[in-house]
Order: C-alpha cells, then structure tokens, then sequence
C-alpha cells in the first residue's frame, strides 16, 4: 500500500506498514473483535506486532475503571513493558557482539 499510493521505496515502507498493524490491532482490540479474530485465526494473531498493540490496549481497557493516570496511564505497558525491555537490551548484545566480531576483522 505504501509502496503505490504513497511512494515509498520497499526499503522505507516497513516502519510504516507496522505501524498501520499495530493500529488496526489496536482498534480491533477496542472494539472487542480481536478476540474473535484470534479464535478464527489462531496463532497467526499473535505475532509481535499485532500482540505488542492487543497487549497495550487489553491492560488499558482492564485498568480504565481507576481513572486516567493511574489506571490507563500506569498499567498500560504493564505486560508490553518486559518486551520492550528484553527487545532493546537483545538488540544492544547483538551490536556489541557484531562490534566486537569487527574490530577483530572477523566479519
């Protein structure tokens, strides 16, 4: 879609593509019809992508009866938040280890 309406190169037009997923994901998840999606689908639902948005907007509608900042607010990343955490300290062992593999003229 990116690629032919808007221009995009197939280099550039990732970011945008999963940003669109995980915002569809998450208005499915609003309206209540991930869940059904999930059992016709199966695991296929539960990529990273699309989990990463019914995980952030699921913590927020369970916790949205205690108020804005301290329902929403502070338990919204509360099952997304490891990922996240365990995504960039991966991602910063890798490029310590490619650095390091480098710098040695392994690679």
């Amino acid at each position: 879609m990116y690629i032919y309406y808007f221009n995009f190169t197939e280099e550039t037009a990732g970011n945008p593509t999963i940003a669109t997923l995980i915002f569809i994901t998450m208005i499915l998840t609003g309206l209540g019809w991930y869940d059904k999606l999930g059992q016709f689908a199966g695991a296929g639902s539960a990529v990273p992508v699309t989990g990463f948005g019914n995980s952030v907007i699921s913590s927020a509608i369970e916790y949205r009866t205690e108020g804005l900042v301290l329902g929403t607010g502070s338990n919204m990343l509360k099952m997304a938040g490891p990922v996240i955490v365990f995504g960039v300290f991966s991602a910063f062992v890798i490029v310590l280890i490619k650095t390091i593999l480098v710098q040695w003229g392994g690679l």
